[in-house]
């Protein structure tokens, strides 16, 4: 695989010219086969998602590591193969059809941005390959995709909306106006925040769309109206630190709305940067507190200094190198996730994928864990989504203090499918 990185243990490292495996070490001694199993990881290496899959890749070595330290899955080593899509979606297909086809694997897991994971999740369902995204997109549960697709390690944007608007309207406001990027997961965030808000009593008095490759974002501020209360942004992309420097330009010292962001608008951003003094007092929904917390849990450190990021979510070699910490966590917990479903399903290779997918469906939660450091989930098998809290944070002193968690029940919506009626 050319363009692949093959990250294999040093337990791998032995292989005999000829292709047998040398003696694995004590802890992979009993499995049924020495060959590791492995796994495809759709990497956004370049294009807009660059920031954040630098550190879904770090975060599935480290938890690599730790999943091959404590015995792999059914006693076999594991090594996962990073693939990089560009964070496009033509690409994104080609890529699951060279994981499956030519490398082998016994699944694929990894991607975040919605309009990849759209293009790529029917090549999946055609190889009948497992896959297992990182997306919060609301595609999974909207029955968009297939039976091969699931969404196990973080909550979708419908549920985020849904659990977080009354936070808004009840303390910041109820005239709301929505900046968002113009694709697929910015839609998501156009019809649900809105229908969240409605249903709370409040009024989306403005829509911004903004294409997700733009760079200059100050003529799309005037589009906001007069009367609006509350601004509810999310940007991503390489220009997220550009666009929230413009917002706060836009204003100056004048009189603003109050302002409640997804923390997306700022991932891989310190908050310290200059021009972004005006978000003091301002909030922001996080998957995953970024500032280490005063209640942070043993599990949450342990994860923490696992993945290499400090108390401010940076990297602990590097200050200046901020994380992806609200969304990166959904590696992890994933991997977790794919080592559970292979030991139920007592997977030994390709033929016991539709096993293995059986095996997640019959999972309905887990609780706060090593395995599950974000928290608590509840998981529906019908819709292949996972159900998380929510923390809302508050820009105090230059860090992210959370004022509120919302509870799992808060995000709940009608099924929308049950793939499990599905054939494969």
């Amino acid at each position: 695989m050319s363009q692949s990185v093959i990250h294999r243990r040093s337990l791998l490292a032995g292989l005999a010219a000829g292709g047998a495996a040398l003696a694995l070490p004590a802890r992979f001694a009993s499995a049924q086969s020495a060959a590791p199993i492995k796994l495809g990881f759709q990497l956004h290496r370049t294009g807009i998602g660059a920031a954040y899959g630098r550190w879904y890749e770090r975060t599935a070595q480290a938890a690599l590591k730790r999943l091959n330290d404590a015995g792999g899955i059914n006693g076999r080593p594991v090594e996962i193969l990073f693939e990089d899509d560009g964070t496009d979606p033509k690409r994104g297909s080609e890529v699951v059809e060279k994981l499956a086809t030519q490398a082998k694997c016994d699944l694929i897991f990894g991607p975040l941005f919605s309009h990849v994971v759209i293009g790529s999740a029917p090549r999946a369902g055609e190889l009948k390959i497992p896959y297992l995204v990182c997306s919060e997109g609301f595609h999974v549960a909207s029955g968009a995709l297939n039976r091969w697709a699931m969404q196990p390690g973080i909550s979708d944007v419908r549920a985020q909306c849904t659990s977080v608007a009354p936070f808004v309207t009840q303390n910041l406001g109820k005239k709301v106006t929505l900046i968002f990027p113009d694709y697929a997961f910015g839609h998501d965030h156009r019809d649900y925040f809105s229908a969240a808000v409605k249903a709370q009593g409040g009024e989306v008095v403005g829509m911004v769309a903004i294409p997700p490759s733009e760079t200059s974002f100050t003529r799309y501020f005037p589009r906001i109206p007069r009367e609006t209360e509350v601004i509810y942004h999310v940007m991503i992309g390489p220009a997220v630190l550009t666009f929230v420097k413009e917002l706060g330009q836009f204003y100056g010292k004048r009189a603003r709305p109050e302002i409640f962001g997804f923390i997306d608008s700022l991932e891989a951003v310190d908050l310290n940067s200059p021009g972004l003094e005006f978000l003091e007092g301002t909030h922001f929904w996080e998957g995953h507190c970024r500032n280490l917390q005063a209640d942070a849990t043993e599990h949450e450190k342990a994860y923490r200094a696992a993945v290499g990021v400090d108390d401010n979510g940076a990297s602990v070699s590097d200050a200046r190198d901020v994380s992806t910490y609200g969304h990166m966590f959904s590696v992890w917990e994933t991997l977790s996730v794919i080592r559970q479903g292979m030991e139920a399903a007592g997977y030994q290779g390709v033929a016991d994928r539709q096993k293995f997918v059986e095996a997640v469906e019959a999972m309905t939660g887990w609780e706060e864990s090593a395995d599950h450091p974000q928290g608590r989930k509840v998981f529906n098998g019908r819709t292949h989504q996972v159900f998380a809290e929510q923390a809302i944070s508050r820009v105090e002193g230059g860090k992210l203090i959370r004022v509120h968690k919302t509870a799992i029940e808060d995000s709940f919506y009608p099924d929308a499918v049950d793939y499990t009626t599905q054939s494969f």
